[in-house]
């Protein structure tokens, strides 16, 4: 019986630590042999069939220590369907927690939030990211290749990349003259979703531009129930769809580049607009009256979100001699509203003579710069210095209140030296340094004031309570550092290993946050006597290359001083109809676990493929579980191709969570099967690329622990079938 099936006895507790300590000791008796092994495997042979090292994955896993995975279009094309974060999610480590209206924020081991970095051509993607409910606003479709980065990035990407980085690559240049463009649309069955996206492009000797438009429009979601239940009360779903989930999202960007001799640079400018509704049940109180049916599939009613990013980069870069010099600047304006229909505990406060229902509003411009200066300081050693700045401005609007106006500034230094004593091995060694300060301004609430006097509270308290924000100005400062080691005995064998002190500033949340959440539906409060996040973290990897076969295995163990958390105090909210009080706290925590893949060539065309991650967290503290502690995940994968034509079958098992943090539900687990279809097909001179997936065969009803949806009892959608049409095109100028 698997480990996750045992019952809560202390024997079977017991038994379970047992058994996790043995696929840990597995993993490393796995390394301990496989290594020593190498003078006994007939290289001769093994470098005919190796699969060669000069791929573009290769030279990724050769240049880092981490553990890194380069993501290419084949990949992202395979399992696309109109969602960047759901396609990562094959790769073991990365998660995706989803918000239910077609958009998910990325998790790396367990981490997520503001501890994950999401680059776009060297641009951290900067918004509302702390949030539960906060999607990521980039035209999936814009998306060609993806390099990720588990582990601790800090050194490189600055304080929020302590939980690793999703890194997306500019455009690459066409190796030829010519005009291009390409038309993909997309289709849906689960939400009526219909999309397209049609890029546009010329490359002229050293110049490259091109410009996208993508659209897409989705209904109310299918779920496979009749009924949810919020706390101990059964809302029907009319027709098994999900009420007002329905949205759509409107994306436009253009990037011109140029690149010859020694010099290449770019700008890219992108707008990202997405609007979706909020089921009711999800936000605030639902009730049954607005879960009634209206026949329509498309329309957006109250409650729902709208978010607007606009972003403007450049990135430089110039090599001469022994020298290469980096830089990236970029400038960001991130616009979220909230609206529901005005309501207020207050007899005093009246509804905004301006839109009324605007219940919150954040507007967010961050200016980002970046430079780094390599150089060869020998034929085996080579150093790399940089910094990097930001400054951030965040005002706030709406009826209600939940983070104040605030802004933040940071700035890094780092050093980075790598050693390669022989063709083998590579040694590299990093230390930076970062420096931060947040100011939030105060924020009066006189109608709470009014409110707690109308209750007969005493002038102490109501002084105390009536501040839902205090003014904060603090200062951080820290040090974090890296060591890793790149090993390549043979072409068959590669081992890894990492070890970092990672660091984290505090976000204006976790700082100055005093106010109902009703993306969450809880009074959430900062503290603003927290101290910076920092910790230990030490990763590993080890590939083994047999010619049809290819194993990896990457154990990691992070542990933190200080982890920041969303906790429950116990303390009754004098907010009415808040309940109790969450506080953004700090523990000892720890995380242990890591990743098996293995691709194996069974006969001519047929491929099997195994991926399984592992994630085991603790509040050392509490002794529990820390909150979004992603379930254990297996995936097998069985495909055969025949030229140009594909297909294969997933069979993706989610191993139960019961290891939860406190008022964390428990979710079962679930064994899902996954199809999918992909052919090439020649038409008027072009390769029209046609993919068809069927998630969940079998309709089956399941719950995804990540969700946002999850807290009220919602499962993951039912049956999708996904239909993805790309047709390129081209024609060759001199």
């Amino acid at each position: 019986m698997p480990f996750w099936r045992n019952n809560n006895s202390k024997a079977n507790k017991v038994i379970k630590t047992i058994k996790i300590s043995s696929h840990i000791a597995a993993i490393c008796l796995l390394l301990a042999y496989a290594l020593p092994a190498v003078g006994q495997i007939d290289t001769t042979e093994v470098r005919q069939r190796a699969v060669v090292f000069g791929s573009r994955q290769a030279r990724l896993s050769k240049s880092t220590s981490l553990t890194a995975v380069s993501v290419s279009q084949d990949f992202l094309d395979t399992h696309f369907t109109g969602n960047i974060v759901q396609a990562l999610e094959h790769v073991p480590g990365v998660q995706s927690m989803d918000i239910g209206s077609g958009f998910s924020k990325p998790m790396i081991r367990g981490l997520g939030f503001n501890r994950i970095a999401v680059a776009e051509s060297g641009v951290k993607q900067e918004g509302q990211q702390w949030g539960a409910d906060h999607g990521l606003e980039i035209d999936a479709f814009n998306v060609s290749a993806v390099n990720v980065l588990k582990g601790p990035a800090s050194l490189i990407y600055g304080s929020d990349a302590m939980g690793g980085v999703i890194d997306i690559k500019q455009p690459k240049y066409p190796t030829e003259n010519k005009v291009f463009g390409e038309l993909s649309l997309l289709g849906k069955t689960v939400n009526g979703s219909l999309g397209g996206s049609l890029l546009l492009g010329f490359r002229k000797d050293a110049w490259l531009v091109q410009g996208r438009y993508t659209e897409q429009h989705f209904g109310d979601y299918r779920v496979p129930t009749d009924t949810v239940l919020y706390l101990t009360q059964k809302l029907p779903i009319t027709h098994r769809r999900l009420k007002n989930t329905a949205g759509f999202e409107r994306d436009a960007s253009i990037f011109a580049g140029y690149k010859k001799g020694n010099y290449e640079g770019n700008l890219m400018v992108s707008n990202a607009f997405q609007k979706s509704g909020f089921f009711a049940g999800a936000h605030g109180v639902p009730n049954i009256a607005s879960l009634i049916d209206d026949g329509k599939r498309y329309n957006i009613e109250l409650p729902y979100s709208k978010v607007n990013h606009l972003k403007v980069q450049t990135h430089q870069e110039v090599k001469w001699s022994k020298f290469a010099l980096f830089a990236d600047l970029g400038w960001q304006h991130n616009h979220r509203e909230e609206w529901s229909a005005f309501h207020t505990h207050y007899g005093t406060q009246a509804a905004p003579y301006k839109d009324p229902d605007k219940e919150l509003m954040f507007n967010l411009h961050t200016l980002s710069a970046n430079a780094a200066l390599k150089w060869q300081t020998t034929e085996t050693f080579s150093q790399t210095v940089g910094t990097g700045g930001q400054y951030q401005d965040n005002t706030i609007g709406g009826y209600g209140f939940l983070l104040p106006e605030y802004n933040r500034k940071t700035a890094g230094l780092f050093w980075l030296g790598e050693w390669k004593p022989s063709e083998k091995i590579t040694l590299t060694c990093g230390l930076r340094y970062d420096w931060g300060h947040i100011s939030a301004k105060p924020y009066d609430n006189v109608y709470l004031a009014d409110y707690l006097r109308e209750q007969g509270y005493t002038d102490d308290v109501v002084e105390e309570n009536r501040w839902s924000s205090r003014r904060v100005s603090r200062s951080f400062s820290d040090v974090s550092g890296a060591m890793g080691l790149v090993w390549q005995p043979s072409p068959i064998h590669l081992l890894k290993i990492n070890v970092g002190r990672s660091f984290r500033l505090p976000g204006a949340n976790e700082l100055a946050a005093n106010g109902v959440h009703h993306g969450t539906f809880r009074h959430e409060q900062g503290d603003n006597n927290l101290s910076s996040e920092h910790g230990w973290q030490f990763d590993a990897e080890y590939s083994l290359s047999l010619g049809p076969i290819l194993i990896s295995a990457s154990p990691f163990v992070s542990l933190f001083d200080n982890y920041i958390f969303l906790q429950p105090t116990g303390e009754w909210s004098l907010l009415p109809d808040a309940g109790q009080i969450y506080r953004y706290k700090e523990a000892s925590a720890t995380f242990i676990g890591g990743e098996l893949s293995a691709k194996v060539n069974l006969w001519k065309n047929l491929r099997y493929e195994f991926s399984g991650e592992y994630v085991h967290t603790r509040n050392n503290d509490a002794k529990t579980a820390l909150a979004f502690s992603p379930p254990t995940t297996l995936r097998n994968t069985l495909s055969w191709e025949e030229r140009e034509f594909a297909i294969s079958a997933e069979l993706q098992t989610i191993a139960r969570q019961n290891h939860i943090a406190q008022n964390e539900d428990k979710t079962p687990g679930a064994t899902l099967l996954h199809l999918s279809a992909n052919a090439c097909l020649h038409i008027l001179g072009t390769s029209a690329h046609i993919s068809l997936k069927v998630h969940n065969v079998f309709d089956k009803k399941y719950y995804n622990h990540l969700s946002f949806y999850r807290k009220v009892e919602i499962p993951e959608p039912g049956r999708n079938f996904s239909l993805t049409v790309k047709i390129p095109f081209s024609i060759t100028t001199k």
